[in-house]
C-alpha cells in the first residue's frame, strides 16, 4: 500500500509546474507543494539507487546516489546567485554539508543500526573516514576567502577572486580521490547474481534517477523561488530558511534513500550516500558553483560565516570519531539527529548576516 501510495503521488511534481505556471498560486502553498512533491521524488531515486548498488556495490551505488541527488543542489544555487541571493547560496550549500553528515546518516543508523536483536554489517571505514577528512579540508581551505569576509563586505570583488583558487585546489582534490575511491569498490566488489536478478537493470534504474533527478530540479527551483515569501510569512531569516529547510527539503533524495536502504538491512549503501553525498557538496557542488556564479554573474565569494564553518568542520570531525570502530549503532543516530537539531537550532537564533 504505501508503496503504491508514492508510486501516485509522484503526480505532485507535474501539479507543481500547473500551479506555478498555469494557476499562478501564491507563494507559500507553492512552498508547501513543492516541499510536499520532494518527498516521492527522493523514494523513487533511492529506489532507483538501490537498485544500481545492486549491480555496482555500495560505493558506487553511494557515489550515484550523492550525484544524482546533488544536481538539484548546484541548478539551485547557480538561480539563487543570479537573482542575488548569495547569503540564500552559501546557507544552502553549509546546510547541505550539515545535514547530510548527521541528519541524514542520523537517520539511517536509527533505522539500520545495531541493536538488541540486530547486528548491522560491518561500515567502509576506509571511505568514510576519507570523505569526512576531505570535508574537513574543504572547510579548512574555505577560510582563506571568509577570514577576510568578516571585516568589510563579504561580497566584494576580491574575495570573489580569492575564491578562484580555492575552488580549483578542491575540485582536483575531489577528482583525484574520487577516481580513487571507486577504483577500490569496483576492485573490491563481487556480484550478487541473486540480488542482481531480482533487481532492476542498470540501464532501467539510471533512466529512473536520470528522469527523477530532472524533476526534482525543476520543482526545487519553484521551492526556491517561493522561499523569500515563505520566510516573511513564516517569520523566519531567509538564512534559517535556507540553511535547515531548504538544505533537508532540497536533499530530500538522500534523506529518503538512506532511510529506506538502511531499513532494508544495507546500512553500509545508506551511510555511503549520506557521507558522499555531504563530501560531494563541498568538494564539488560548493566550488563548482563559485566558479560558474562568473557566468551567470554576480561572482560568489565562498565567504562563509563563522557559524558555518564551525558547524560543518564540528559535523565531520564527530562523525569521524564516532564511527572510528567501523560499526554503526541505533544510540548514535539517535545522538547525530539530536547535534542536528541543536544546530538547527543555532542557524535560527544567528539570523540573516
Amino acid at each position: 500500500m504505501g508503496r503504491k501510495l508514492l508510486w501516485a503521488s509522484l503526480v505532485l511534481a507535474p501539479l507543481v509546474v500547473l500551479l506555478r505556471y498555469v494557476f499562478h498560486v501564491g507563494d507559500t502553498a507553492l512552498f508547501i507543494a513543492a516541499a510536499a512533491a520532494l518527498v516521492p521524488l527522493a523514494w523513487l531515486i533511492g529506489e532507483a539507487t538501490e537498485h544500481a548498488g545492486e549491480h555496482t556495490g555500495p560505493g558506487i551505488g553511494g557515489f550515484l546516489n550523492a550525484s544524482f541527488g546533488n544536481a538539484p543542489e548546484l541548478i539551485i544555487a547557480l538561480f539563487a546567485v543570479n537573482a542575488s541571493l548569495p547569503d540564500v547560496v552559501r546557507g544552502s550549500l553549509a546546510g547541505s554539508v550539515v545535514s547530510n553528515i548527521l541528519l541524514v546518516l542520523g537517520a539511517a543508523l536509527v533505522f539500520g543500526g545495531e541493536h538488541e536483536g540486530r547486528r548491522a554489517e560491518r561500515l567502509d571505514l576506509v571511505s568514510l573516514m576519507v570523505q569526512l577528512g576531505l570535508v574537513a579540508i574543504a572547510v579548512l581551505l574555505f577560510l582563506v576567502p571568509s577570514i577576510p569576509g568578516w571585516h568589510g563586505d563579504p561580497e566584494r570583488h576580491s574575495l570573489a577572486a580569492l575564491t578562484i583558487p580555492v575552488a580549483i585546489v578542491l575540485l582536483l582534490l575531489y577528482t583525484a580521490t574520487i577516481v580513487q575511491n571507486l577504483r577500490r569498490h569496483k576492485q573490491a566488489h563481487v556480484a550478487d547474481e541473486e540480488a542482481i536478478a531480482g533487481s532492476w537493470s542498470l540501464p532501467r534504474a539510471l533512466v529512473a534517477l536520470s528522469v527523477a533527478t530532472a524533476a526534482t530540479a525543476v520543482v526545487s527551483e519553484i521551492l526556491v523561488h517561493s522561499l523569500h515569501s515563505f520566510a516573511e510569512t513564516a517569520g523566519l531569516s531567509e538564512f534559517f530558511i535556507a540553511a535547515v529547510i531548504v538544505a533537508i527539503v532540497g536533499n530530500a533524495a538522500e534523506h529518503g534513500g538512506a532511510i529506506v536502504i538502511a531499513h532494508r538491512g544495507k546500512l553500509r549503501l545508506a551511510t555511503e550516500i549520506a557521507v558522499s553525498s555531504s563530501a560531494q557538496v563541498a568538494l564539488f557542488v560548493t566550488p563548482a558553483v563559485a566558479l560558474l556564479s562568473w557566468v551567470v554573474t554576480p561572482a560568489l565569494p565562498l565567504s562563509f560565516r563563522p557559524i558555518e564553518l564551525a558547524a560543518m568542520g564540528g559535523s565531520a570531525v564527530l562523525v569521524g570519531f564516532m564511527l572510528a570502530d567501523g560499526r554503526g549503532r541505533r544510540w548514535e543516530g539517535f545522538a547525530l539527529v539530536a547535534i542536528y537539531a541543536g544546530v538547527a537550532l543555532a542557524f535560527l537564533a544567528a539570523g540573516d548576516r
